[in-house]
């Protein structure tokens, strides 16, 4: 689409910047190095945030999945 010069419809507002990054801020280790495999269960775990919108405000969703299993292993949600 985009070598045609087409988009997708946008409806509503714009997404809102939520990070303002600090390049000269320190950031903490890559413990695995970008490889996200695992030899067992239980020794790599990768975690996701995120939040959507509801008639009533936010919902945070929070989730932990096993990099071995590849199974979600916690989720937690807050409004």
């Amino acid at each position: 689409m985009r070598a045609e010069g087409l988009s997708g419809a946008r409806r509503g507002r714009q997404f809102k910047i939520t990070t303002i990054s600090d390049e000269n801020q320190h950031r903490p280790s890559d413990l695995v190095d970008r490889q996200f495999v695992a030899s067992a269960p239980n020794r790599l775990w990768v975690a996701d945030l995120t939040y959507v919108k509801i008639h009533s405000g936010w919902v945070y969703v929070a989730f932990i999945i096993d990099v071995f299993s590849l199974q979600q292993t916690r989720r937690d949600s807050s409004f």
